[in-house]
């Protein structure tokens, strides 16, 4: 991973380097936006009490699981500290979200629901589905969204390969989607065909820790070479793909 995060730094470009009135637009006012949004603050207030809580839960994972604690008892701060996405990140995905004004959100793995507590926090007109597997940590994210005020987050508890075909179903249209269920190439393809079916001409897709594993980057590069995507993103820690008909097939290394 320390390769390929080498690599990531020698292709990465800024501003100056993108031809694209889309990528350029993205670019500069949502991915290098600075703005102190006030929700920031809110919810990385509620970080601290995440990383500094003792309490012990039973997990349940469906996915590749954790890389360093594979234990099925975990204190809820070791899962603070390990699986939350650090700000800049979270903070990123509110930005797109707003900036784009999308109402219709899928998040495919809630995990303590800080991340997806930005994620519905921009607008809580939105409709936001969650995906979580595990029954307690899912109680944990419901209290996050609890002291938030957030009433426009669903939780859909249960195993992602079941309840996601079901939700989908019910769904006209898709504008936004985190991928973080399930590190493996297969499930991810499978999740990713299974929501194209729902996309719109201004829908994004990203996907969580791309350089994770073999197999998801070699899930990234299929995803990127599909044909149904026209721009994908490369940020290393994510990759992003929008949808937009009109333009040209083309993929970015993007400074972040």
């Amino acid at each position: 991973m320390i390769l390929d995060y080498i690599k990531y730094l020698l292709k990465a470009k800024d501003e100056h380097s993108l031809h694209s009135p889309f990528v350029f637009d993205f670019y500069t006012k949502i991915l290098k936006d600075k703005t102190l949004y006030k929700e920031y603050t809110e919810i990385e207030t509620l970080r601290g009490n995440l990383l500094s809580d003792n309490r012990i839960i039973n997990i349940n994972d469906f996915g590749a699981g954790a890389k360093t604690n594979k234990s099925i008892q975990r204190t809820v701060s070791d899962i603070a500290s390990k699986s939350l996405k650090k700000p800049s990140l979270a903070q990123l995905f509110f930005r797109i979200i707003k900036y784009y004004q999308y109402s219709s959100i899928l998040d495919l793995g809630t995990s303590l629901g800080l991340t997806t507590a930005y994620l519905g926090k921009t607008n809580q007109e939105t409709s936001l589905k969650s995906f979580e597997g595990c029954e307690e940590t899912a109680k944990i994210a419901q209290e996050t969204f609890d002291k938030l005020s957030l009433n426009n987050i669903e939780i859909i508890q249960g195993n992602i390969d079941e309840t996601l075909p079901k939700e989908l179903q019910k769904i006209q249209k898709l504008d936004f989607v985190f991928f973080d269920a399930n590190h493996r190439y297969e499930p991810t393809i499978r999740y990713f065909e299974q929501c194209l079916s729902k996309v719109n001409e201004d829908s994004c897709f990203i996907f969580d820790d791309i350089y994770w594993s073999e197999e998801m980057k070699q899930a990234w590069t299929t995803i990127q070479n599909h044909d149904s995507v026209r721009v994908s993103i490369d940020l290393f820690w994510v990759g992003i793909v929008f949808f937009r008909k009109k333009q040209p097939k083309q993929h970015f290394v993007l400074k972040f």
